[in-house]
């Protein structure tokens, strides 16, 4: 049975606007994004207004118990295109009529954010009244201002709104980020959980530090590292006053570190020294290889960290067209460290790579032999392999992808590595990813039809997106700042096996993002 501490409470009389964040996944999954933490407790800072959680597959708040329906706004977190499929079934279930056309006064606004809404709208902008792009708490206030304003149900006020993008007009927006890491909202004060497994979240009794946000390493295949430029740290002994303060009201001693490109933090083993001295216990759920010190490891492990995780991604050809050039001697010198650490070791890779042969698969698995052949007890050695998926605002944006193809490498990879720990990806998953990233707005019915009735591998595979490299992409109307030009040079590159250098350590190549 759930139980929680350090919620927050009101009398609902006394404000003057029900919040219903609504997170369309179980809560083991909504309590581990911080973003969805933060957005609870920073909008609860208001006196006017009171958030509550509405999470998947409930219809009424954890709070107050409080049907979906009867809330002003429902605000949907999707950090997952699948999710989508949840966002439609909690609005049926709640009785709320699905599409924004048919929905009336007495019906709440629905409103959506987090990188899948940023990335591309379309595939819900027939069911969304209105999208916040980019850093939701740097738009939210403004947002609740303009409805306390004039809560009817135009759409119109929130235009002059930054960051927001409403179907009904298809403006264009420009992505909404936090400039300065020190202002942004860092939570001290989060919510504590206490029940049974399904209800802990993956950083149940941890303290989710967020150390930065953004990620300019360029890898082609990662959205994230181009939505959210430049990458903007928070000063280190800020972190730890956090973390001191944080403690003090939950009494968490265990530490993790949040970040698009956590490793590449820039005063790191300052801070984890620094964490380390006040007597936290440190993880992080993954580390760029090429960033990563003895030290490092050395400090993470006396904390109490027992697994590292890494991303090498491929072959070094292959990284090569993913612009991940990381040096062979570097990745086995982290794991030759961290088997001597006796630490477990996490890798992950991808198939599905422009130019990738089956020959690449090949020499691939016997990669992944010799890395697992390294320690001690090769089950010890875990390897994710998943399909590489185009992402909008991305240089793969212009690929397919490729089912067939997917398919015939998966299984050869799971009978090659069948004595070693190894999980591959389901390929249809992959295209129903793929589907739901890159599509239009028509796939909506698609989404929609998936709550009555079972959508056949052939549906899907019909519904396929493939763009052109002139092409209007649905998603034209997001300005993320990271130019198109910019995008189909690196397009252009990835097919040469050309590499970007890292722009911190190498003059800029104007990609746009500095001049967000």
């Amino acid at each position: 049975m759930l139980s929680e501490k350090n919620t927050f409470q009101k009398n609902y009389k006394r404000v003057d606007l029900r919040f219903g964040l609504c997170y369309p996944n179980v809560y083991r999954t909504a309590m581990s994004s911080l973003g969805y933490n933060i957005l609870y407790n920073s909008i609860n800072e208001r006196e006017d207004t009171w958030c509550e959680r509405i999470i998947f597959p409930g219809i009424k708040s954890l709070e107050s118990n409080t049907p979906s329906k009867y809330f002003d706004i429902l605000s949907f977190t999707l950090q997952f295109e699948e999710d989508y499929f949840n966002v439609l079934k909690m609005l049926k279930d709640a009785e709320i009529p699905l599409k924004r056309s048919e929905r009336g006064a007495n019906d709440p606004l629905i409103i959506a954010g987090g990188p899948c809404a940023t990335a591309n709208p379309m595939p819900l902008s027939d069911y969304i009244d209105v999208f916040i792009i980019g850093e939701g708490e740097n738009v939210m206030n403004d947002f609740i201002d303009s409805y306390l304003d004039n809560p009817n149900r135009s759409l119109q006020k929130y235009l002059d709104v930054d960051g927001v993008y409403i179907p009904e007009y298809d403006n264009e927006t420009r992505i909404a980020i936090v400039n300065d890491m020190d202002d942004a909202y860092h939570i001290t004060n989060p919510i504590i959980s206490q029940g049974d497994d399904e209800t802990h979240s993956v950083f149940n009794n941890t303290i989710m530090l967020n150390v930065s946000r953004g990620c300019t390493r360029g890898c082609r295949f990662c959205m994230a590292g181009y939505l959210y430029r430049p990458m903007r740290q928070t000063n280190y002994e800020k972190l730890i006053d956090i973390a001191v303060e944080t403690r003090k009201n939950t009494g968490f001693n265990k530490i993790t570190l949040i970040g698009a490109a956590v490793s590449d933090y820039h005063d790191l083993d300052m801070l984890i020294d620094g964490l380390e001295k006040e007597g936290f216990q440190i993880s992080t759920p993954s580390l760029r290889i090429e960033s990563i010190t003895l030290d490092t490891l050395k400090t993470l492990k006396k904390s109490g960290l027992k697994t590292i995780t890494l991303a090498p991604e491929s072959i070094e050809k292959l990284r090569k067209v993913m612009n991940k050039d990381i040096l062979e001697i570097q990745i086995f010198t982290v794991i030759k460290n961290a088997v001597d650490l006796d630490f477990n070791i996490k890798l992950y890779f991808l198939i599905g790579i422009p130019g990738e042969t089956h020959d690449d698969v090949k020499e691939l698995c016997e990669y992944m032999k010799k890395i697992a052949d390294m320690h001690t007890n090769i089950k010890r050695v875990k390897f994710s392999i998943n399909p590489v998926i185009p992402k909008p605002h991305t240089p793969l944006q212009w690929e397919g992808y490729d089912f067939k193809d997917i398919k015939k490498k998966t299984r050869f990879i799971q009978k090659e590595m069948k004595n070693y720990n190894i999980k591959c990806e389901s390929p249809k998953k992959g295209l129903v990813q793929y589907i739901l990233s890159c599509a239009n707005r028509q796939v909506g019915a698609i989404i929609e039809k998936s709550l009555t009735k079972n959508i056949t591998m052939k549906e899907w595979r019909e519904n396929t997106p493939k763009y052109d490299i002139d092409d209007t992409l649905p998603w034209n109307k997001i300005n993320t700042g990271v130019s198109e030009r910019f995008l189909k040079i690196e397009h252009k590159r990835l097919r040469n096996l050309k590499q970007t250098p890292w722009c911190e350590k190498s003059p800029c190549y104007n990609c746009g993002s500095c001049e967000k």
